[in-house]
């Protein structure tokens, strides 16, 4: 007797046979999980992925393995893992993004599939002597080599990251906390829409949630590998069965009013960490919309996943760069659907989930969906081929102390999350009523020494001789520069959150 895994597995490979070319490929049909998990996954046949194909082309580095089916813990079967889940991503975001979208490192996103020794996975624009592009590693923990491109979820998440970066290029120096968790957010709901492009997955979802899709499941639980990998050494940094799981109960606090660092179980103003409360969210929005489109099916996943990226990709145009920007992209998402082809068919679905996370106010949702369709559109547009993206606009800069953090001027300069607001609304308070804006000078300083206390910031030959502080075993995303005279942090990547130094005892 067939398992459910065998039947599925057959079908997955039943439509991969229907390619031009034929040849199959192994990958794996969501993240491999924990190794220690029984039954332990078994990897999928699939055709070979053409990381050349318009609109999002990527191109891993060195010589491809000749295409045949090779076995897991091998570099070509993570080649192929990599290529395979890199082209679910380029697929459906392509299918949804405005004509013309481009990626902000060049016309072809480059993928290294192992840059050495870590437990990480990152995205750069380059510099800070990384190139361009996407970047995996690998790294032996008990006597098991993981190697985190091999997982569909943070490859997703990567290429996620590069997806938002084309999209709304501000965000990537936005001195504001919630601007970087959002990215972070973005790169785990693009790891879930991923995922349901794959039709086996989605049954099995279906299967095990009985269609409540924001229940904890196999979709939710977010590279549960690296998750695995990372609990041996600390066991507090991650969820207990993943990395992060998308189906959680954080609600929205003001991330200034948190500390820097916390254990997996609570929130911090960490961006990885704060990332959770909007991805819990979009989840809650995904199982909405998939209920409303009747009778629970494979093919009305496939409908919610086009409506809810088409939604969230024109809140991520239109919203407004600022220091509460996580009620800026939900006001934005709730006022596109009031536009067609929705016409306001989510709008409850949209304004409880959001009100449930405290992402928007009581009072924020009393206002949103109330204006006219030719007003909101004046303002918000669906998201789709054949529309002309939003012309990128640079961020304001403004200068904040350097005294703090023992840099040898007494100025940096930073780029703010300063835009004007197009929607008067915020989330909620801890207390009652509407959280207080903060300005975006503030947003600035309290991001910055978040930075700075994590270790983040690689401040080279500007650290003043004494009262410099260098942190050499943290990762650095930022990089202080000299620009016309004076000081300048600047982003140099996105991680997938953790780092560990390896030339000390693990």
């Amino acid at each position: 007797m067939r398992t459910k895994r065998a039947v599925r597995r057959q079908a997955f490979r039943r439509q991969a046979v229907g390619s031009p070319t034929g040849i199959l490929v192994a990958s794996w049909e969501d993240d491999p999980g924990d190794p220690k998990s029984q039954p332990p996954l078994s990897p999928l046949s699939v055709a070979v992925p053409v990381q050349s194909a318009p609109p999002l082309p990527y191109k891993l580095s060195g010589k491809a393995p000749v295409p045949q089916v090779y076995q897991p813990g091998s570099i070509s079967f993570v080649y192929y893992a990599t290529a395979s889940a890199l082209r679910r991503t380029a697929s459906f975001w392509g299918g949804v993004l405005p004509a013309g979208t481009k990626w902000q490192v060049g016309k072809v996103l480059p993928v290294d599939i192992d840059s050495g020794v870590d437990l990480n996975a990152f995205y750069t624009r380059g510099g800070g002597g990384e190139s361009p592009g996407l970047h995996f590693f690998h790294a032996s923990v008990g006597g098991r080599v993981y190697f985190s491109g091999e997982s569909p979820d943070v490859c997703c998440h990567e290429m996620g990251h590069a997806v938002l970066d084309a999209l709304r290029p501000q965000l990537f120096d936005a001195q504001t906390i919630e601007a970087a968790a959002f990215h972070e957010s973005f790169g785990d709901m693009t790891a879930l829409l991923s995922a349901l492009q794959v039709a086996s997955f989605r049954q099995a979802i279906l299967t095990e949630t009985g269609g409540a899709v924001n229940h904890a499941s196999r979709l939710s639980r977010l590279a549960e590998q690296l998750g695995a990998a990372i609990r041996v050494g600390h066991p507090d940094a991650v969820d207990p069965d993943c990395l992060r799981n998308a189906s959680n109960s954080f609600f929205y606090t003001d991330p200034q009013e948190l500390p820097p660092s916390a254990p997996a179980s609570q929130l911090s103003s960490e961006p990885h960490s704060f990332s959770r409360v909007f991805t819990g969210g979009f989840l809650d929005v995904l199982a909405g919309i998939f209920r409303l489109q009747g009778t629970p099916s494979s093919d009305g996943l496939v409908q919610a996943t086009q409506d809810i990226a088409r939604l969230l990709a024109t809140g991520v145009q239109h919203a407004a760069v600022v220091p509460d920007y996580y009620s800026q992209i939900a006001a934005q998402v709730v006022q596109a659907g009031e536009t067609a082809p929705f016409n306001g068919r989510y709008r409850d679905v949209l304004k409880s989930a959001f009100v449930r996370r405290g992402i928007l106010s009581l009072q924020a949702a009393a206002t949103l969906g109330g204006i006219s369709r030719r007003g909101a559109r004046a303002t918000t547009m669906t998201a789709g081929a054949g529309e002309t993206p939003i012309v990128a606009r640079t961020l304001p800069v403004a200068a904040i102390s350097a005294a703090p953090y023992g840099l040898k001027r007494s100025v940096l300069r930073v780029h703010t999350a300063g835009e004007p607001k197009h929607l008067a609304v915020t989330g909620s308070s801890r207390l009652i009523g509407p959280a207080e804006p903060r300005s975006a000078q503030q947003a600035a300083e309290s991001y910055t020494e978040d930075l700075f206390q994590r270790g983040h910031v690689d401040v080279g030959k500007h650290a003043h001789a004494t009262a410099g502080l260098l942190h050499p075993y943290a990762l650095k995303t930022h990089v202080i520069v000299e620009e016309a005279g004076e000081l300048m942090l600047k982003r140099v990547t996105f991680d997938c959150g953790f780092h560990f130094p390896f030339d000390q005892p693990f």
